[in-house]
């Protein structure tokens, strides 16, 4: 087609092209893929925090009928490597948490699995466990590598001699991912190679992590991931269900093995956002200039594998003061191993940074927005860089303006309709924009058909639609002449889909691809020709502080008699770049901004530090947002395109939805009652008289 008559499929919002398989069951997820004779897997898991296994007598499970195996620590494959605790499973007889595998019962059904389970018995000796988070815990520490702290000139000093001091603590719980689908695996061992079909944001990067730890090289490995029904982070890296999976199914070569984490299961073995505390002080002038800025956050780890969780993130670049003190520290506890969650460090850390912000906003007797504005820096505070495009300012004006921000009365309790108090809040959004190298893309051309194969993810965030779009406007041609092909090892290497990174890092090597195929094989290429593309580093990225920005709106009503939350309304308004497909980027936007309002008002995980577990571990009790508590959502962004990103002018929008939402309503809920909450999630009970 001339392309004066092609129109640029960037930008338009296109239909998913998965969608009619999905809702037609036809979109295969992992464990739906077909394999011969497959044995179910079910786990044993460890019923203590700490200690070791002294015996198991698998004798009743293995007399069942339709039992294959009974998998333990005695005889599961020795690995060839062990350093990484959480997947190092199955090689001695310590136990570091409740929940962690101890083995495995493989039958011919799920119910023969689950039954067989229950009649293995499993004899133990606890130790003594520590499972209780606090932020003045003895053994509080520097995360392993090293403190990545903040401090520039005279912090104490500065707080004494500010006008207006906030001095508050704030606190995050454990939250879980819960994605709909599963975590899933099928693992079938042919000789020495072995086939995953499994859950994950990436096979390419869980190839290179199991493969080693397996004693094989990576092409003996292949991971198999076509569709993949959320993530949230939690399937960005490989967990102990994998290994467990294929653990078993080494124990029986030639069977494929299948296993999928029971929901409950999920919130100890698949990770999960842990607890932060974070400790503000913020001195400023009376007209709100910060002068002193000192954060001091804590997040809960685990012994068997240490994640921090790095809350410290947004407050060492959002907003300009000369004195700063930053810190960040983790405590390691005997419980499940955490890990990534939706805009890990950020959204937790933009709750503490936006609520104190709210707080100071109140103290100078300033409009929270204009309190941004005078301390918007020119440089970022961290790296001194100049930014690519930090247009916050834009995104607080003009999310003000279609949110009615004007009319707002600043008074708290200062609106009241038939026993309910209203109440209105703002929060400021980043997330850092990055482009990874590294990733492959081939072009093959048949009949008029361009087949794209990249090992790229999509886990509902929409990338068979966008990278489409993507190699159609590449190659000039329209969409319907692309063929993609994702989520295979056997295809071109891709980076993770994780850190809002993976369509800018995909969408480069797919367009260095187009560009080598154009040049080599021009506008009317042969049959069976192909070439590859691959992304390259962003020189960018070492010369500007590279962030997306945004500001979230919310209003509360909250019932005066019985302190009932009702979320009536929330407005995103974000940078982000040019957006590829307005479709389904709006629903990254509202998924984030769902996300958020249950890390305001449902989640928390509860960990009873008696046993080292999360007693709420199913959806019945660990509430997650639905339709009747989200009224009306909408989500904006600013028209433009961003140079430095690259090419395609984009930032990724994963994760920014997410960051800052929980601050907007609980500033929104204290503006409606006086009452402000510090500690999430806000509950009704907390605005009640004492």
């Amino acid at each position: 087609m001339s392309d004066l008559l092609r129109a640029s499929a960037i930008g338009t919002a296109r239909v998913r092209l998965d969608g009619p398989d999905k809702v037609r069951g036809r979109a295969p997820y992992a464990y739906e893929h077909p394999v011969e004779s497959p044995l179910h897997l079910h786990p044993l898991c460890s019923s203590i925090a700490r200690g070791r296994v002294t015996s198991i007598d698998a004798t009743a499970a293995r007399a069942l009928d339709g039992v294959v195996h009974v998998l333990t620590h005695h005889d599961a494959h020795r690995l060839a490597d062990t350093g990484d605790g959480e997947l190092a499973i199955l090689q001695d007889d310590r136990i570091g948490f409740r929940g962690q595998y101890l083995g495995a019962v493989l039958a011919d059904t799920p119910e023969t699995a689950r039954h067989a389970a229950d009649l293995v018995t499993v004899t133990t000796e606890a130790a003594p466990h520590d499972a209780d988070f606090r932020h003045d815990h003895p053994e509080v520490r520097a995360p392993e590598g090293g403190a990545d702290d903040v401090e520039d000139g005279d912090v104490e000093a500065a707080l004494a001699a500010a006008e207006i001091v906030v001095d508050q603590r704030y606190s995050t719980p454990l939250e879980h991912n819960n994605p709909m689908e599963p975590h899933t695996t099928i693992a079938r061992w042919d000789g020495e190679e072995l086939t995953l079909w499994t859950s994950t944001q990436g096979v390419h990067p869980a190839r290179q992590t199991l493969a080693p730890m397996l004693g094989i090289e990576p092409e003996q490995l292949r991971i198999i991931s076509p569709h993949v029904g959320g993530g949230f982070g939690s399937k960005g890296v490989p967990h102990a269900d994998m290994m467990l999976t294929a653990l078993a199914a080494r124990a029986v070569p030639g069977r494929a093995v299948k296993y999928a984490v029971s929901r409950q299961h999920m919130f100890a073995l698949t990770g999960y956002r842990p607890a932060t505390t974070q400790h503000f002080r913020i001195g400023a002038r009376r007209d709100g200039s910060i002068t002193a800025f000192a954060l001091d956050a804590v997040s809960s780890s685990s012994r068997t594998k240490e994640f921090p969780e790095q809350a410290i993130k947004p407050s060492r670049q959002m907003y300009a003061g000369e004195h700063r003190r930053i810190t960040q520290r983790v405590l390691p506890l005997d419980i499940a191993v955490p890990s990534w969650m939706r805009a890990p460090g950020e959204a937790p850390g933009m709750v503490g940074l936006e609520i104190a912000m709210d707080e100071l906003a109140l103290a100078c007797g300033l409009d929270p927005i204009e309190l941004r504005v005078r301390n918007e820096p020119e440089l970022d505070p961290d790296t001194g860089l100049p930014f690519n495009q930090r247009r916050l300012i834009d995104c607080l004006r003009e999310g003000a303006a279609r949110f009615g921000w004007a009319e707002r009365d600043p008074r708290p309790r200062a609106r009241r309709e038939g026993g309910w108090l209203i109440g209105t809040g703002v929060a400021s959004a980043t997330y850092p924009a990055s482009r990874q190298p590294g990733s492959q893309a081939r072009i093959r051309h048949t009949a008029g058909t361009f087949e794209v194969s990249i090992g790229a993810a999509d886990l509902g965030t929409g990338t068979w639609t966008a990278l489409t779009q993507v190699a159609a406007d590449a190659l000039e041609v329209d969409p319907e002449q692309i063929a993609l092909r994702i989520g295979d090892t056997a295809l071109p290497n891709a980076t993770v889909a994780g850190g809002s990174t993976g369509l800018a890092s995909w969408s480069a090597a797919v367009m260095a691809a187009a560009q080598t195929f154009r040049r080599e094989h021009g506008s009317a290429p042969a049959d069976g020709v192909d070439a590859i593309g691959e992304a390259a580093e962003n020189p960018a990225e070492e010369e500007y502080a590279m962030h997306s920005y945004g500001a979230h709106f919310a209003q509360v009503s909250i019932q005066e008699d019985t302190g009932e939350i009702r979320l009536d309304r929330m407005l995103g308004m974000f940078s982000a770049g040019r957006i590829i497909n307005p479709r389904t980027a709006r629903s990254q936007f509202l998924g984030g901004m769902t996300m958020g309002a249950g890390m305001a008002l449902h989640e928390k995980g509860e960990l009873d530090p008696r046993f080292g577990h999360v007693v709420n571990h199913d959806l019945a009790e660990y509430h997650v947002p639905v339709n009747a508590d989200i009224r009306h959502l909408e989500a904006h962004w600013l028209d433009e395109e961003d140079p430095q990103a690259g090419p395609l002018g984009a930032r990724g929008i994963g994760e920014i939805g997410i960051v800052g939402a929980a601050a907007a309503i609980a500033n929104a809920a204290h503006h409606a009652t006086g009452v402000r909450v510090r500690d999430l999630p806000v509950f009704g009970s907390d605005f009640l008289p004492r």
